[in-house]
């Protein structure tokens, strides 16, 4: 093995290992936000110096720990996560009155850990497929993310009233962004997410302002529910996955995290919501619909924010998915160490800045100067 490759490993085994830990404890905590936090670190990451392999696995690490473990607060205690997690909170909640919160956490980590090992190769392969195609993509991708939009508003139960609701948001969205960039120079992407993790918080304490809201954020006594008895489908002391999940809930959340993981335009929130709606509706029976639901969610909560990454990262060089705009945008722009120019795809890296930099897993942070063309890195 080589003294580069060593070191590559070295790095990217401490910093997966580091961004698992810091991570699965981040996602016990309710209401943290995937890009209000995983953002900000990798952000620090980077500007510490870290080589590329390490920054990459603290990523990678990062999402899959913090959509493993964000489903013990909603499963257990019917709060969030973060974002992802919130639709999972009917399913959970039911299972809950069921007494068996235990069977709902172990469905949704089982199914999690089912779509994260098929999603890393499916993400590659559409890589693969797209990377002759990426200047194509790169042009059409602001009309790429409009029809993605619509059509996920149209399959919501308002159709009609949903595709006609995103001209407001669309134009209160771009003209915050617009007023925060003119007056400080920043991006709204971190506090827009942060404001919608945080949203549900500030509401309550609005309504406790009130008298009646007050009454009825009021608890009288601790809830009581009963707990179904705990029974082991599996041998040994680790749960199998393969073994928590049936046939059926196996084959729905690979089939779940397939499509999610080719849908990467996609917003991760409305393909978790749409992916557990088609598997629910082909389920009849409650209790198997809801704990596949439970599998299916979770799973794609990990598919499509570990497919959205490496899609644009590989294929593309630019941050085209809703997850590379970002929870994943450090790993386009983290200036001064490296930038990309997503008008021309030039992406440059500051070897100054980072010494390391220039020794990449990738070509993607492999340049140590501008290159003379405006040519898209690949």
């Amino acid at each position: 093995m080589s003294p580069e490759l060593l070191t590559d490993a070295s790095w990217a085994l401490g910093m997966g290992l580091i961004g698992a830990v810091v991570f699965a404890f981040i996602g016990l905590a309710s209401y943290t936000d995937e890009t209000a936090t995983i953002a900000p670190l990798t952000l620090l990451v980077v500007l510490l110096g870290v080589p590329p392999a390490g920054v990459f696995t603290f990523f990678m690490a990062g999402i899959v720990a913090k959509h493993i473990t964000h489903a013990i607060p909603t499963a257990l205690l019917g709060i969030p996560g973060d974002t992802l997690a919130v639709p999972m909170l009917r399913d959970a909640q039911l299972l809950r009155e069921l007494g068996v919160p235990h069977i709902a956490l172990r469905k949704a980590i089982s199914g999690g850990v089912v779509a994260a090992f098929l999603s890393v190769p499916l993400a590659v392969l559409f890589a693969w497929a797209l990377s002759p195609f990426a200047d194509a993509i790169g042009e059409a991708a602001p009309w790429i993310f409009v029809v993605a939009a619509v059509l996920i508003a149209y399959t919501s139960k308002g159709r009609l009233a949903a595709v006609l609701a995103l001209i407001p948001f669309v134009l209160l969205v771009v003209g915050m962004q617009a007023f925060v960039s003119q007056t400080t120079g920043g991006t709204l992407t971190i506090s827009f997410f942060l404001g919608i993790a945080t949203g549900p918080l500030i509401a309550d304490l609005f309504l406790s302002l009130a008298p009646s809201g007050r009454e009825s954020l009021r608890r009288r006594a601790r809830r009581r529910f009963d707990l179904a008895p705990d029974t082991r489908t599996w041998s040994g002391r680790i749960p199998n996955p393969l073994k928590v999940l049936d046939r059926k809930q196996v084959g729905y959340t690979s089939a779940a995290a397939g499509v999610s993981s080719a849908t990467f335009v996609f917003s991760p929130v409305a393909m978790t919501v749409l992916m557990g709606e088609i598997v629910g509706a082909r389920i009849k029976n409650g209790y198997h619909r809801l704990t596949t639901v439970m599998s299916v969610r979770n799973g794609t909560t990990e598919s499509t924010y570990i497919a959205e990454t490496l899609i644009p990262l590989i294929a593309l060089g630019l941050p085209l998915s809703p997850m590379a705009a970002g929870p994943a945008a450090p790993l386009f722009n983290a200036p001064p160490v490296h930038t990309v120019n997503t008008e021309t795809g030039r992406r440059t890296t500051c070897t100054t800045c980072c010494p390391a930099a220039s020794s990449s897993f990738t070509d993607c942070w492999a340049w140590s100067s501008p290159p003379s063309s405006p040519t898209r890195s690949r």
